[in-house]
C-alpha cells in the first residue's frame, strides 16, 4: 500500500513557493501527497506536480469560533476520506485545527511554527486563548519544528511540553531557484525593494515615512514595493498617494518575484516580527545586501555589516540612519556584500536541509508505528 501524506496549510503560494521541493521528493519516493488549503492560481500547479486537492476555505484572520469549528470538522472529513499515514501542518489555524483532527483520528502528525504570528504578539487575552488552543494541538504531537530561537524559547516559557522538537534554518532557500546574479551595472541610481503584503506589522508604514525622508535629499534613489495590500491594511490611501507623488513605486503582487530581485542593489525588510523571513533569503542567494529589523526571524538571515545592516523594528530614524548607511558604501562594497550573502546561503540555509530533516522524521514516525502494529 501507498503511504499518504496531507499537508495543510492557509495559502497556495506559501505551500507552492516553500513546500514544493519536499512534495516533489515525497512524489519521488513514491507517496501519495494531498494539499488542503484554500484555492489559489498555484493549486493547479500542484495538481499539475500530482498532488490531490481538498478545498479548504479559511478566515486567515476572523477568531470566529463557529467558523474555526467547522475548520476543524473540515479537516476531520478530509483526513478520513484521503486516509493519510502523516499529517504536515504550516501557519497557526491549520496547526491548531489540523492537530486537533489527527488527534481525534489517531493520525501522526508533524507542525511547522512559521511564526508567532500578530495575535500573539500582542499579547493579551487573545494571546492566551491562542497558547490554550496550542496546548490542546501539542497534546499528541509527533515533531514541531521552529524556525528561530525565540520563537522556540517562547513556546517553552509558556509552559508548552514539546518532547520532540528540532530547529530549522526557517524554509530554507532553493539555490537553484534564486541562483547567484550579477549585480546590477553602475548607473549612478539606489533601487531598494520591499517585498511583503502591505500591513503594519510588516513594518510599511515605517517605510513610507523613510521613503519621503531619503527622497527629499537622494533623487537618484528608488523605492519599489510589491506584494499584496491587506484588505485591513490603514495606510493604503498614504500609499497611493506616494507611488503617485513618484515618492515609492507600488508594484502591487507579483508572480515572479526573482527577476525583480535581481534588477535592485538591496532588499529592505522593517518587519515586527518573522518566523524565518524568506526574501531575505532569496534576496541574499542571489547576491543582494539586505537591511532588515534586528528581530529573531531576520537576524539570523544576515551578518551585520557583512550581508547587510539591520535596524530597530518601529524606528523610522534608525530605518533612515541604515539607508544612508548602505547608501554612502562605494559601488564595489555594496557588491562585495552580496557575494557574502550568498556564500552564507550556500552555507547555512540550504532548502535540501529542511527537506532532509523532514525525510528523516517521516521515516522514523513510520517506522514507529510498524513496529507498534507487529
Amino acid at each position: 500500500m501507498k503511504k499518504k501524506i496531507i499537508l495543510i496549510g492557509n495559502h497556495d503560494i506559501v505551500i507552492y513557493n516553500f513546500r514544493k521541493e519536499l512534495i516533489e521528493k515525497l512524489l519521488e519516493k513514491g507517496f501519495g501527497v494531498a494539499i488542503a488549503l484554500p484555492y489559489g492560481t498555484k493549486v493547479d500547479l500542484l495538481i499539475q506536480t500530482g498532488c490531490t486537492f481538498f478545498e479548504t476555505p479559511i478566515d486567515r484572520h476572523g477568531s470566529n469560533p463557529i467558523t474555526d469549528l467547522k475548520l476543524m470538522r473540515h479537516y476531520k472529513k478530509i483526513m478520513q476520506e484521503y486516509n493519510p499515514d502523516i499529517v504536515l501542518t504550516y501557519t497557526i489555524k491549520p496547526t491548531i485545527y489540523g492537530g486537533m483532527a489527527c488527534q481525534k483520528l489517531g493520525i501522526p502528525y508533524i507542525v511547522n511554527i512559521t511564526g508567532l504570528g500578530t495575535a500573539v504578539e500582542q499579547g493579551g487575552l487573545k494571546q492566551k486563548l491562542i497558547l490554550i488552543l496550542y496546548k490542546k494541538a501539542f497534546r499528541k504531537v509527533d515533531c514541531v519544528f521552529f524556525q528561530n530561537q525565540k520563537n522556540q524559547r517562547f513556546f517553552k516559557e509558556q509552559g508548552l511540553p514539546i518532547p520532540n522538537q528540532k530547529l530549522l534554518p526557517g524554509s530554507g532557500v532553493n539555490l537553484d531557484t534564486h541562483g547567484f546574479e550579477p549585480y546590477p551595472q553602475k548607473d549612478n541610481t539606489i533601487r531598494f525593494l520591499f517585498i511583503g503584503r502591505m500591513m503594519k506589522d510588516k513594518g510599511i508604514d515605517e517605510l513610507l515615512a523613510a521613503a519621503q525622508r531619503i527622497k527629499e535629499k537622494h533623487d537618484h534613489v528608488f523605492f519599489d514595493l510589491i506584494g499584496f495590500c491587506e484588505a485591513d491594511y490603514k495606510g493604503k490611501a498614504q500609499l497611493e498617494t506616494l507611488h503617485k507623488q513618484k515618492m515609492i513605486n507600488y508594484m502591487g503582487h507579483q508572480d515572479v518575484i526573482h527577476d525583480h530581485i535581481k534588477a535592485h542593489h538591496a532588499l529592505l525588510h522593517p518587519s515586527y516580527h518573522e518566523g524565518m523571513a524568506n526574501v531575505l533569503l532569496e534576496a541574499a542567494a542571489c547576491g543582494r545586501p539586505v537591511l532588515a529589523s534586528n528581530i529573531p526571524g531576520c537576524q539570523e538571515a544576515f551578518d551585520e555589516g557583512i550581508t547587510g545592516f539591520g535596524f530597530e523594528p518601529r524606528n523610522v530614524d534608525d530605518l533612515v540612519r541604515a539607508i544612508e548607511k548602505f547608501i554612502a558604501l562605494p559601488y564595489e562594497q555594496k557588491q562585495v556584500m552580496g557575494i557574502a550573502g550568498r556564500k552564507k546561503m550556500e552555507r547555512e540555509f540550504d532548502r535540501q536541509i529542511v527537506v532532509d530533516a523532514y525525510m528523516e522524521e517521516i521515516k522514523n514516525i513510520l517506522k514507529n508505528k510498524k513496529e507498534n502494529n507487529h
